[in-house]
């Protein structure tokens, strides 16, 4: 976005070989869930990864970009597909003109980057070689915490009362055994209904690239087609959703005939773009928040989706799965989680017959037959020539034609940044850090969603004090991520996420300890005093600091809040790179080192003794007050980033280069 180039060490090459061919029930959502999952074991964090092999040929472009999407999320640096004849078979079908695709296949085949995946003599040499049989994957959800904690669907009942009960973390909730079977009648609508552990709450087909593939969209409506013909329902307390990832989508629905079937189950177009997946599901109905509360219950939200971090979904849906739309359908009918759909019906009719999900479920062979004749090129042309039209009231918004942004200093949404406050041309000579407090202290996993801002404000938080100084009442807060604008708001959402776990509370909460009085406050307000203070402050983690969505304000927010260095066991690739964009140092044990190997409490304070020579990845002397001394990396990868940290940031830096031009 600034125009600079992306510096990275040379990375490894992972091939990942396909072969086999999937059983007609799978989706391209049980694929990637699977991919997810091994490649996750693997450990491919700053790899590429390129799939190749003769299962390739049996996976749509559609299908293909699903799992490539799935990157972040199993942590490599790029994940892709060569092209072949299916790649140019898409450009054909979305409209492309004939004599550009002629110039494509023509280009790639002479300089030998055309694939026929059937052929094994092209195959590439990799740095190392995974393989994955297309056969036995199996219908497949990933949750209740993590993208890449897969669970077959006929394990899905089992596996969620083991995580009822076990110890608090990504397959545990900690519910006393006492308590499994709690029920909680409550009104809704004038009926009486009940919520339990592993009701659903929340199901949404949510915009993502599940759902820009006609394969699992299509097969989603010929079974909500095919649920209402058998005179099934979803219960109308369940917030159900469908927000498509483009036009097309709700064009080829309707031509096909299905949209009706999604709507009457309750899955309405409700818009486009990022909604229940990153926090934008709205309230849910006041009495099943009500009998959430009072049962302490762990509702399940269900979405197709490709990230279920804790808190991002809805702060009062505890176990959150990612699944295919048909799977979103079908666990919305069922209203829990807690179902064996091979051995128990997903409903009972209103005629007293017993349903079972197989008796629903569209074949990977009758979707392709609607696919074949209704995603045709003539529809993309339609929709997409209609982009800079159709939308009346974007059109006519009035743009000021000033050069410089006119700040008004009454918007809480729109704010101008602290982050070039006391910049100077000059480059100041890189100084230790002294004396420094750990603000957090984490275990591993640690994502974005933890970190950054995101979701509806809460009313009790310092961003909600912040609006409420400022006149607005709780209606108006908004999201997170419409006040992204607002450092202010942002700083105060950053950490304040609801099932942040502290070592220092050994608890989950957005809060941390004031270590000077022993106080706990919010993450926001222990920072604060600390800035009053003027001490600097450092977080300390586990494995995998940063996993996740790519956040600019997972780094922003922790540099607004004071904190000058992360001290972790590994990074995401992507964090740790926006880290470093904005002059906090990440630090990282050496080999074998932990925070409890080298018996950290996060109660010292720390000393980070700068040379004044930096080189990428060169070992730096921690120094804690307890009079202990260790080594650590400091994770600068290349020169353009020790040039960033320089400059204080990869902002500063592109001020003072405009500034010299």
């Amino acid at each position: 976005m600034l125009g600079q180039p992306i510096s990275m060490v040379l990375p490894e090459v992972v091939g990942y070989k396909l072969y086999g061919t999937p059983d007609k029930l799978i989706t391209s959502t049980d694929i990637v869930l699977t991919v997810t999952k091994h490649l996750r074991q693997v450990g491919v964090v700053g790899k590429f990864v390129e799939f190749f092999g003769p299962g390739v040929s049996h996976l749509s472009i559609a299908d293909r970009a699903t799992i490539a999407n799935m990157c972040p999320e199993y942590g490599a640096t790029a994940a892709f597909f060569p092209v072949d004849s299916i790649s140019l078979q898409y450009l054909e079908q979305t409209g492309r003109e004939a004599e550009k695709l002629s110039y494509v296949t023509k280009y790639l085949k002479a300089v030998g980057m055309f694939r026929d995946y059937n052929d094994a003599a092209q195959d590439p040499d990799f740095t190392q070689i995974v393989e994955l049989d297309l056969s036995t994957v199996v219908p497949c959800c990933s949750g209740p915490k993590r993208p890449h904690d897969r669970v077959p669907v006929s394990d899905m009942k089992q596996d969620f009362e083991m995580c009822l009960g076990a110890k608090q973390g990504f397959k545990g909730f900690q519910v006393a055994p006492e308590r499994h079977n709690t029920v909680i009648p409550f009104q809704f609508g004038g009926k009486e209904y009940m919520l339990s552990h592993g009701s659903v709450v929340i199901a949404a087909i949510t915009s993502c690239t599940n759902t820009s593939n006609p394969s699992v969209m299509l097969g989603a409506g010929l079974l909500a087609k095919k649920a209402i013909e058998r005179g099934l329902i979803v219960k109308p307390y369940i917030k159900t959703s469908l927000s498509p990832g483009s036009g097309v989508v709700t064009y080829y629905l309707k031509e096909s005939g299905v949209m009706d079937y999604l709507s009457q189950l309750g899955f309405e177009v409700v818009g486009y773009g990022c909604m229940t997946c990153i926090g934008n599901s709205g309230p849910l109905p006041d009495p099943v928040v009500e009998a959430i509360t009072q049962g302490d219950l762990v509702a399940a939200g269900v979405l197709s989706g490709n990230r279920n971090f804790e808190g991002r979904v809805h702060p009062n849906t505890r176990a959150n799965y990612l699944a295919s739309p048909p799977l979103v359908i079908a666990y919305a009918i069922a209203g829990t989680v807690r179902i064996d759909f091979e051995k128990e019906p997903i409903a009972i009719n209103s005629e007293g017959k017993e349903i079972f999900l197989r008796d629903i479920w569209p074949t990977r062979e009758e979707i392709q037959a609607v696919e074949r004749k209704f995603v045709i090129p003539s529809m993309f042309k339609e929709v997409y020539e209609k982009i800079e039209k159709v939308n009346e009231r974007w059109n006519s918004l009035v743009a000021p034609s000033d050069k410089l942004y006119t700040w008004d200093p009454k918007s809480t949404y729109i704010k101008s940044p602290p982050f070039f406050d006391g910049l100077t041309m000059k480059l100041q000579p890189p100084e230790s850090i002294t004396e420094a407090y750990v603000l957090l202290n984490f275990g591993d996993s640690v994502t974005t969603d933890h970190i950054s801002p995101a979701g509806n404000i809460a009313r009790n938080s310092p961003a909600a004090r912040y609006l409420t100084d400022r006149g607005l009442t709780p209606r108006e807060f908004n999201s997170y991520g419409s006040r992204r604008g607002n450092d202010a708001v942002m700083a105060r959402g950053t950490f304040a996420n609801i099932r942040l776990f502290n070592k220092f509370l050994n608890k989950q909460a957005p809060q941390t300890v004031h270590l000077p009085t022993g106080e706990t406050l919010d993450v926001f307000d222990t920072a604060e005093r600390y800035r009053q203070s003027g001490v600097p402050l450092l977080v300390l983690a586990g494995k995998e600091y940063g996993s996740g969505s790519s956040r600019d304000w997972a780094a922003k927010g922790p540099f607004l809040l004071g904190i000058k260095a992360v001290l972790a066991e590994s990074y995401e690739r992507i964090h740790r790179s926006n880290l470093v964009g904005m002059g906090v140092i990440p630090l990282e044990y050496l080999p074998g080192d932990t925070a409890d190997s080298l018996g950290l409490t996060g109660r010292e304070r720390y000393t980070i003794i700068m040379p004044e020579q930096l080189t990428p990845r060169m070992t730096v002397h921690v120094k804690l007050d307890t009079g202990k001394t260790f080594k650590v990396c400091m994770r600068f990868d290349t020169d353009v980033e020790l040039t960033y940290f320089h400059h204080g940031g990869i902002l500063n830096y592109m001020i003072r280069k405009m500034s010299q031009n």
